[in-house]
């Protein structure tokens, strides 16, 4: 077993955050969507943009950039979110992440990848199980499940369990019409 506690080769997705590259396990990722409309969530934490419907889920969506005290993301042609499975406290929460671009799945060995330097680094070493290294890059590795504490994901779900369920039309930004094809007038409040 190396210092990593990674003992065997895996595949990770790997995007940016500004000019570093990050990689999470692909078995965490379930998959990966182009920018879209983000519904914001009254009293959220800073770093929570909102919710998007993913196929009639609400599924909170968090800027990483801001989780890791970088300047809020920028919407680009690459800006990607990227649909996770987190696991803390036995539970599993399904959670998007804002990333600036998406590059690769590549595969790292345990010897590729080494232990977090303890001083030197601007990232909180227990968010990271390794720094990987590929053709002179390197690639930080999260442990995802330490990213959030119990209690911000307590408050990004309830965030995202506030927001009502979004029509299929209301996701897409569609006007529902009614059989004459008139818009249908709806109360809100």
């Amino acid at each position: 077993m190396n210092e990593t506690g990674i003992v065997k080769t895996a595949q990770y997705l790997t995007f940016k955050l500004g000019d570093e590259v990050f990689a999470l396990d692909v078995i965490q990722v379930r998959e990966v969507l182009d920018m879209s409309q983000i519904t914001k969530v009254p009293r959220a934490p800073d770093f929570m943009r909102g919710v998007i419907n993913v196929r009639g889920s609400v599924v909170p969506v968090v800027d990483m950039r801001m989780k890791f005290g970088l300047p809020k993301a920028k919407k680009t042609l690459d800006t990607r979110i990227v649909v996770m499975e987190l696991s803390l406290d036995d539970e599993n929460t399904v959670l998007g992440a804002i990333a600036d671009s998406v590059h690769e799945v590549l595969e790292l060995e345990p010897s590729q990848i080494e232990r977090s330097p303890r001083i030197g680094t601007r990232w909180r070493t227990e968010f990271i199980r390794g720094i990987g290294k590929q053709d002179e890059q390197f690639i930080i590795i999260l442990d995802i499940d330490r990213v959030f504490s119990t209690d911000e994901l307590a408050l990004v779900e309830e965030s995202g369990s506030v927001t009502p369920e979004m029509p299929e039309s209301k996701a897409k930004n569609e006007v529902p019409e009614t059989e004459n094809g008139a818009e249908r007038e709806e109360a809100t409040g």
